[in-house]
Formats: structure tokens, sequence, C-alpha cells
């Protein structure tokens, strides 16, 4: 071995224990819809030296049907499901899976029957925010707990006109508010609400909700709250409210459930049947435009978020009865597209170079974030019924939620 080539080894050893420490020093929390920074990655997750055949189930708890993301604080884990005719806010040992405490409030639901076979709910994620929980019930119900003691501290009721199919929103965080839009099909408001009293500090009522989650950016120098509606994309000051900037975008069934995406200052967008679309928000002379940088219509979105790797977008797209895909941030060309038939709906984590993708029919996908190909590691069946939550990976813990029961799975 030459001098070069030993020295070479020795930095090719040093990164990769950069890296490991790296991701063990990350926080292992996931205090929110879609992790830490709302963008589906899980920092702490360290890689194994050899990947099992079959993953390890630690414990399974029943804790009600539900399609919300279980989020991961230090050593605990919250639910909110639904048992009966009440909503149920619920912490448990993140290790052992014991039922801390459980508190409940009444939520009757009439379903719409387009949406009969997704049941009840709740379907948006519970946020932590300052030793609280809040979170947005399925007829739009909005709730404070304490996270200690799961005492409730303050409730919205729901508004007098039910959602179309229910809410799928999550809550989002800011400078002592919390963020949610409120309200049933072409009402409502996007409304930031005092986290610790409940008082609505803003409101903006210029379109219904959709069932897309908003999220926090700086975008153009400014703090601003960016939503997908019913029938547009918005930019909203984060402190006050105040509309900057509207981008028309409406899927044919109303029903936008993707998330916007940040790329640096640009804004990614897909919808049923909507291709994807990529723009930046820019203020101009005291006048906010949207400038398109790139469209791609061999993609589109209905109901499956995607991730960011680097300068790689990966998801699934409805098209052909569920095509994963990644296409090229910095230019929208699509650089692989899957046959089809994958899944009706996946729902993505990226924890470095990989991905986890957790197809609705129970099938957890570990894949190489390839820019040439769809590149799967293993497959793990992780549930005996239905999964449409998010998987929370916290560390190397991967906890999944089925219809009605919360698991925790290792790769010991």
């Amino acid at each position: 071995m030459t001098a070069q080539t030993t020295a070479w080894t020795a930095i090719a050893v040093l990164t990769g224990f950069v890296a490991v420490a790296a991701a063990q020093s990350a926080s292992p929390d996931y205090p929110q819809w879609r992790g830490r920074n709302r963008d589906g990655a899980a920092a702490s997750f360290v890689e194994p030296k050899a990947w099992p055949d079959k993953m390890t189930l630690k414990w399974k708890v029943d804790v009600g049907p539900g399609y919300a993301t279980p989020i991961v604080v230090a050593d605990r884990i919250y639910t909110h499901t639904r048992k009966d005719e009440n909503e149920v806010m619920m912490a448990l040992d993140a290790t052992t899976g014991t039922v801390i405490w459980r508190t409940s409030y009444p939520a009757p639901y009439k379903m719409n029957p387009a949406t009969a076979r997704h049941g009840q709910g709740p379907k948006s994620t519970p946020l932590f925010y300052n030793g609280k929980l809040y979170t947005l019930g399925i007829t739009g119900i909005v709730s404070a707990f304490d996270a200690g003691s799961g005492k409730l501290l303050w409730q919205k009721p729901a508004p007098a006109v039910d959602p179309l199919y229910g809410t799928a929103m999550s809550p989002i965080a800011d400078s002592g508010l919390v963020i949610v839009h409120v309200g049933g099909h072409n009402q409502g408001a996007l409304t930031a609400f005092d986290a610790n009293t409940g008082d609505v500090k803003w409101a903006w009522s210029g379109d219904g909700p959709a069932y897309a989650s908003p999220i926090i950016a700086e975008v153009g120098g400014t703090r601003q709250v960016i939503s997908v509606t019913q029938e547009n994309v918005v930019g909203v000051s984060a402190s006050t409210g105040e509309l900057l900037w509207k981008r028309p975008f409406k899927s044919r069934a109303t029903n936008n459930a993707i998330a916007p995406i940040l790329y640096g200052e640009t804004i990614i967008v897909s919808g049923q049947d909507l291709g994807v679309t990529a723009f930046r928000a820019m203020k101009r002379n005291d006048q906010w435009r949207t400038d398109t940088v790139w469209e791609n219509p061999e993609v589109s979105m209905f109901m499956s978020n995607p991730v960011l790797v680097r300068d790689t977008l990966f998801g699934l797209s409805h098209r052909n009865s569920g095509q994963f895909f990644a296409i090229d941030a910095k230019t929208g060309k699509a650089l692989w597209l899957t046959q089809g038939r994958e899944a009706t709906n996946t729902a993505l984590v990226s924890a470095g170079d990989l991905l986890f993708l957790l197809n609705d029919d129970a099938e957890l996908i570990v894949a190489r974030s390839s820019q040439a190909k769809f590149e799967p590691l293993h497959r793990y069946t992780v549930a005996d019924s239905a999964t449409w939550a998010q998987p929370t990976i916290s560390g190397n813990r991967v906890f999944i939620k089925d219809v009605s029961t919360l698991a925790l799975w290792t790769l010991n």
C-alpha cells in the first residue's frame, strides 16, 4: 500500500466516523409531522453494518384507530387516536409501550361515504411545542394539552360547517403561535393561536382549507407561512397573517394534500394530475410575485409527500397505479421512474442516503437514494393492517402506526 493510498484510506475511515458521530449526536426527537424540520428527515438514524432479514418487534399496543403520525420527544411517544365517539390523546413510554396518561374529549363524526374505508380519523399529526401538545381533530377541534400530565389546557370547538372529508393537515408553531387552517369546505381561515392561551392572534380567510400541511420559511427576506389551500398556494406573514402572495393551484377534486417543499428559496408543489411545479416568490418594488422555475408534467403526487436528499426529490407519483420517482430539484428533469403498480400510498422518510418507504399495505422498503435508478435494499412487513401514517424514526427505532395499533420495531 502506497503512502497516498494509506492517506486516502485514513480520510475515508475518518469521514465515516464523523458521519456516524454526527448522526448519533443529532436529536432523535420527532416532535411534529414529518419530523423536526418538517421535511421528512430522520437525522439521528445510523445505518446498521448488516441489515437483518427481519426487523425485531419490541412491543405492540392497541391505541385506537386513526392515521395521525405518532411523535417522539425524549422517552415518550404521543398518539392522537379515536375511541368510539371520542378523540384520545395518549402518552406512552417509548421503550416499553406502557401508557403514561390518556385524555379524551367528545368528537362525534359522521363520515362522508367517499372516505368510509379510511375510518373516522383523526388524521392530523400532533405537534409538540414548548412542553405542550397541539392537535387538530377530524371535525376541526383544536386542542392544547400539557405534555407532562395530559391535562387539557384549552380547546376550540369544531366549525359549524364540517370539513368535506374531515381534516388532515397538521399544526405548526412559530414564535409563540400555533398555526392551523380551520374551517369547512370553501370556508374558514388560516389561523394563528396564542400557544399558551388559545387566543386568536391573526386569521387569513381568503380561501378554504385543503389537506396539505403548511410550512414556515424565510423567503424573500420575510418569514412566512406557505400553505396549499383549496384553490391556491399562498404565502402569508408568519407574524401578522397579511397575505403576501397567492398563486392559483387547484386539483380537479380539490383534494390538494401535498405540502410545499422548500429547496433553497424555490417552492415545489404538486397535486393530483397537476404535475410538479417549482417557483420562486419574490418581492420587487414592494410587490410580491411568483415566477415559475420549472415544470414536470411526467410526475404528479396525490397523497404521498416527497423528500429531498441534497438536490434530488424522491417520491411516489399516483400515475400508472403508483410509480416511484427521482427528480432533479434544480432542473425538474425526471431522473428515473419505476414501471408502476408500486403502491396506492407511500409514506417517505429520508435518513442520510437512505429512503424509508412505508406502503399502505404494511410493506416497509429501505432503499438507497440513488439518482441512477430505484435501488431497494430490503423489504420488511411491519403490520397486520393498513399503514397510512408516516413511520416515525427516532434513532434506530421505527415506530409504526397501523389502523389501530402502535408498534416499536428495531433493526437489531
